[in-house]
């Protein structure tokens, strides 16, 4: 075991020990009296007093010691019963640690480092064990975790380890702690403090890796930089916790997933290391087993299972969950077994001594009457495959591909006489090999149900598929139109998808489905998946087989993201890299295969093989999953490997590519010749042909060691990497002239985590409750009103006023047009773009503070106003939050553009506010000014704009007074006042309204009924102007006086006859030099960007 390291004299020591193994930094030693000289006097006497002097700390026989080259004194570091145990600390020194030290420059560092890791270790050994035995320990870790990091007390701690994060070429030895949402690592060593807080949503890469320097470590890319931790005491168990909290970030940030009260993920704020294993174990049982999502491993055991058909005992492992009974064998593919519970009969269970041991024998006997739990199908629905229907199979044929149908049908027969047929059959790798030479027609619906797990969902669903139907029958919706349109595309050149019959049967199983799971409703390419499971299965098999595909064999597939295509796209890359190094070599950008192989995946090769050949390789899918569809797509460019060496660009490869699946053929397919899809070059005796059954086989033969568990794995880390890559071609879209493109990058950023914080620590946010899955990740991130009014005030530079607050509201007022409560990053960056403060425009930044408090006294008026004015924008900017609809990102985009052109054009369509509406404009302004080192000038010339403003609407109301009959020409203001601008009551709620937290409009008929009349109110009454109460050195907050005579309750509402145009307050401001000098200071954007990032989680708390 390690040891607390401490000082050892070797020379008083030398005669003690025996040196076993050494180098420039360890020592491996074992006490004399133990291994091979035990037997002489010095080991004698050694032994004799370890046993007599010290008997209650008998010394460990074998020990390790460090010691630097440059020094006399040695540290114990780990000691041991026998060799073998020590040899494990020795090997783990020289796999981990040994090249490390060559980096430091002096023996201390070195032993400094050593003592650290040593440490670590001895710590993380003793929190190996469960958390919950020893609750202490992990309390005082969480407490050290909220004090180093400063995350709000929310954030639940999962685990910690102690590592090592290289910084350069120096390793910092520290530990790493990961958390619900955040990686982070701590190091204080030789005065040099290391602090690292990373959001999961960020990680774009996490991987084991290994180098010259480094023995094995986990690469991290956060933001396209790479960190590295190493020197992990269990490294494997510290990549998987990583993988799966980075999951889980996926899961209910970009996915927005929830789950039910039972999951053990269900709430984010008791996620603990046991939760995710649990987790991790249920989906990979499920996976391997094909089950549905409701089942969850209750017990695993090693255990033997008797195969009848060998004869012998295999081992294994007996999986229980709550419906079925699993066993595989210990490789996995030599045997794997499915029993649903509900099919057994009985049990019977006897103990026998074996070889003494207690061995525990259990049978298991099946109902007998298969047919009992098959499932009856809806009166409502085809009840038979459509194969059957338009190609029926005629038994007295005697053609000799009939005959080799027979064959097949025959063998298929024997299989299910020695391995069992139905749930309960040994799949075994003769399964794997009948798959490979070809399902039969009769029963390829059958063995897809049986293999894809489909026959379990549909077992455990009795009638669901009717009861479906019923509910959306007859109901209209945006699937059921793209459904519609795409119907008489599915196999248009098969007569059962010419007549009413298969038309009807696809139309029925499609639209079930999108109401089934509206998240994915109905994308392209399902509907030529589903024709050709409608051929061999019958209509409500052919639905369980979509639902299997869709949402546990193809998940992410089928959606307007199809993130799951394009991560099975990047495995497909890595694969080809790792396999066809030769056509790698040749073409450095992979990216090609990509796109041309994205059909393969989605169809899988349905669209670019004849429908006799594509249904080879749905057989090999349904029994071996995406794995299947890789191996072909490799043994497709291994087959014109020559060919495509030849290419010099894209579209030759693509012309080779389509050459070769015209090719392609199915020598041994009963399917008479209507049903067959001729190629093009079907009669060209030149172009040799390719039996889809011989590539298949080479596909398994050259690529068959390629596993399942490698597969996922590779899904898994490069999700990450797909997402975020997806992201930032997304946000590089994003075009604002008013910000540098790092800024932009900057603010994406910002705004991304603030969305993410409002779910950090919630199940039911108004980002998670509205979210739109067929929207780009760019209109999905969305901030509520507190959310947004965080993140504003910590970019606006004017933070000290007291209305801060009110004016985010504001802004947030302004930007949220659809009224649903949440504003997306293109409305946020019209906030930006707004005010931003370096811009040249002295004008948009008044317009800034003015444009958002003037929502204040928005109306009905004003909203039918931005209505007419915005109306063409909203009518082609179809790409709204609410997700209805759906454009181009490009015309998006542009259209956005636009819609930025029209709100700077239309700024001034203005209603204008009253007296109380102006007082609180004043008092934002005061607000700005406030701590600035011309406070008092900014005050007066403020106060002489108020004035003035004050004394044009007095000479105003003069001459309208002096000529009444010319009242409606001359002054338009006053006359024009009871429909243009709300009368809004001067009461003690009077503050809160200029806070901005009381905007209601009066209705149209109250305004009539409180407008007061011209003679209620006196020229001296407004003569006065108010002047701001803070002292010249501009200490106080400045506190707007109110007339005197200004009534204090709803009853005596007077000022309604005063009003200012939004020109009339930007012309005045404008002609004071103080005013424009303080607008016209740039104010460094990247300070404030910063200032942001670094509390922007402080903020949450």
């Amino acid at each position: 075991m390690w040891l607390k390291p401490e000082e050892v004299l070797l020379k008083n020591a030398l005669k003690l020990w025996v040196t076993e193994k050494s180098n420039e930094y360890f020592v491996l030693q074992r006490r004399r009296g133990y291994g091979e000289d035990s037997g002489g006097l010095t080991g004698l006497l050694v032994g004799t007093l370890d046993t007599v002097l010290d008997s209650t700390a008998k010394v460990a026989p074998f020990r390790i010691l460090h010691q630097t080259p440059d020094s006399q004194v040695y540290w114990s570091i780990a000691c041991g019963a026998s060799l073998e145990e020590i040899s494990q600390h020795w090997d783990w020194l020289q796999q981990n640690i040994i090249r490390t030290l060559s980096v430091f420059d002096s023996g201390e560092d070195i032993t400094s480092f050593v003592q650290g890791k040593i440490r670590g270790l001895i710590a993380e050994e003793g929190t190996s064990a469960a958390d919950e035995e020893d609750p202490e320990r992990f309390r005082e870790a969480v407490l050290r975790f909220e004090r180093l990091f400063g995350l709000p007390q929310r954030e639940k701690l999962v685990t910690y380890f102690s590592c090592s994060y290289w910084k350069g070429r120096v390793p910092n030895q520290g530990w790493i702690y990961l958390s619900t949402n955040f990686l982070c690592f701590y190091s204080y060593m030789l005065g040099n403090e290391v602090k690292l807080v990373y959001p999961w949503d960020e990680v774009s890469r996490l991987e084991r890796t290994s180098s010259v320097l480094l023995a094995e470590s986990i690469r991290v890319c956060v933001r396209g930089e790479d960190h590295f931790f190493s020197m992990l005491l269990r490294l494997q168990q510290t990549y998987l916790i990583m993988q799966q909290l980075a999951d889980y970030a996926i899961v209910r940030f970009f996915d927005k997933e929830t789950f039910n009260a039972e999951h053990p993920l269900a709430n984010p704020l008791h996620i603990t290391q046991r939760a995710l294993e649990i987790h991790a174990r249920n989906q990979s049982f499920r996976a391997f087993f094909r089950l549905p999502q409701e089942e969850n491993l209750c017990e695993v055991h090693e255990s033997f299972l008797w195969v009848p058909f060998s004869h012998v005992n295999t081992l294994g492992k007996i999986c229980l969950s709550e419906n079925c009974l699993c066993f595989a064998s210990q490789d996995g593919s030599q045997c794997h077994l499915i029993i649903p519970l509900w099919e057994v009969r009985m049990f019977s269970a006897n103990c026998k001594e074996c070889h003494g041991e207690t061995r525990l024998h259990v049978c298991v006997f099946l109902s007998e009457d298969e047919e009992g739990v098959m499932v009856g199908q809806s009166q409502a629905v085809s009840t038979e495959a459509l194969m059957n229907v338009f190609h029926p199979h005629d038994a007295e044929n005697l053609d000799p591909k009939m005959l080799k149908e027979r064959m097949k049908e025959q063998s298929w027969q024997i299989h299910f006489a020695e391995y069992g047929r139905g749930t309960g059959m040994f799949c075994t790798k003769k399964t794997r090999d009948l798959i490979v030479r070809g399902v039969p027609e009769t029963l390829r619906g059958e063995l897809w149900m049986l293999f894809s797990g489909a026959v379990h969902d549909m077992t455990s669903h009795p009638g669901y598929y009717g009861r479906l139907l019923e509910e959306c029958m007859g109901s209209s919706s945006l699937a059921c139109d793209e459904i519609e349109r795409d119907l008489h595309r599915s196999l248009p050149e098969h007569p059962a998808f010419q007549s009413d019959t298969g038309i009807s049967a696809l139309r029925r199983v499609l639209t079930a489905y999108a109401h089934r799971n509206p998240k994915i409703g109905y994308c392209q390419a399902m509907n030529i998946l589903t024709s050709v499971l409608l051929l061999y299965a019958k209509e409500e098999e052919a639905f369980w087989l979509l639902v299997a595909v869709c949402e546990r064999m193809l998940p992410d597939y089928f959606n307007r993201r199809i993130i799951g295509a394009l991560v099975d796209q990047a495995v497909f890359e890595e694969l080809i890299r790792e396999h066809l190094t030769q056509l790698t070599e040749h073409m450095t950008d992979l990216s090609f295969f990509s796109s041309v192989s994205l059909s393969w995946f989605l169809t899988l090769f349905i669209s670019v093989l004849p429908i006799e050949s594509a249904v080879n390789v749905v057989d090999c899918f349904f029994y071996d999953g995406i794995k299947a569809i890789l191996q072909l797509g490799l043994a497709v460019l291994d087959y014109n490997m020559d060919n495509l060496l030849c290419c010099h660009d894209d579209a030759e490869a693509v012309t080779v590519l389509n050459r070769f699946f015209d090719s392609v053929t199915n020598k041994d397919s009963p399917l008479p010749a209507t049903v067959q899809q001729a190629s093009a070059t079907a009669n060209d005796k030149s172009i040799q042909k390719v039996d889809i059954s011989d590539l298949i086989k080479e596909a398994y033969e050259k690529y068959g060691d390629i596993r399942t568990e490698e597969v996922e794995n590779m899904r898994k880390r490069n999700k990450l990497y797909v997402i975020q890559t997806l992201e930032d071609t997304t946000k590089q879209n994003v075009v604002n002239v008013k910000f540098s493109a790092a800024q932009l990058d900057e603010l994406y950023m910002l705004f991304k985590k603030q969305h993410f914080v409002s779910c950090y620590w919630s199940v039911c946010s108004p980002a998670l409750q509205n979210h739109d899955p067929s929207l780009p990740y760019l209109d999905q991130y969305q901030l509520d009103q507190s959310q947004f009014s965080s993140l504003f005030n910590l970019l606006q530079p004017w933070t000290t006023h007291t209305h801060v607050r009110s004016l985010a509201r504001s802004a947030f007022r302004l930007l949220d047009e659809n009224g649903d409560g949440l504003v997306n990053f293109k409305e946020f960056m019209c906030s930006l773009g707004k005010r931003k403060i370096d811009c040249q425009a002295l004008k948009s930044n008044i317009e800034f503070i003015m444009g958002y408090y003037y929502t204040i006294i928005i109306d009905h008026r004003m909203l039918s106003l931005k209505n007419q004015n915005k109306g063409a924008v909203k009518k082609s900017v179809v790409f709204c939050p609410s997700g209805r609809a759906k454009v181009d990102l490009q015309e998006y985009l542009k259209q956005w553009q636009e819609d930025l052109q029209r709100r700077e054009e239309n700024i001034k369509d203005l209603p204008r506010i009253n007296q109380v509406q102006f007082i609180g404009l004043t008092k934002t302004l005061y607000g700005v000014f406030h701590g600035n080192e011309e406070e008092e000038s900014l005050y007066r010339a403020v106060a002489r704009v108020t004035s003035l403003l004050l004394r044009m609407e007095e000479v105003g109301r003069k001459l309208q007074e002096s000529s009444p009959q010319k009242m409606p020409q001359s002054t338009p203001t006053s006359t024009a006042q009871p429909e243009t601008s709300p009368t809004l009551p001067t009461s003690p709620e009077t503050e809160t309204l200029a806070e901005g937290e009381g905007d209601q409009p009066e209705s149209p008929a109250n305004q009539q009924e409180t407008a007061p009349s011209h003679s209620d109110i006196t020229p001296t009454s407004t003569s006065r102007p108010s002047t701001p109460t803070s002292s010249p050195t501009g200490t106080s907050s400045p506190v707007f006086d109110t007339p005197a005579d200004t009534p204090s309750s709803p009853s005596a509402v007077r000022d309604g006859d005063w009003s200012f145009s939004f020109e009339q307050i930007l012309a005045s401001l404008l002609n004071e030099p103080s005013v424009v000098r303080f607008f016209e200071r740039a104010i460094d954007t990247d300070s404030l960007i910063a200032h942001a990032r670094k509390n922007q989680l402080k903020d949450a708390h």
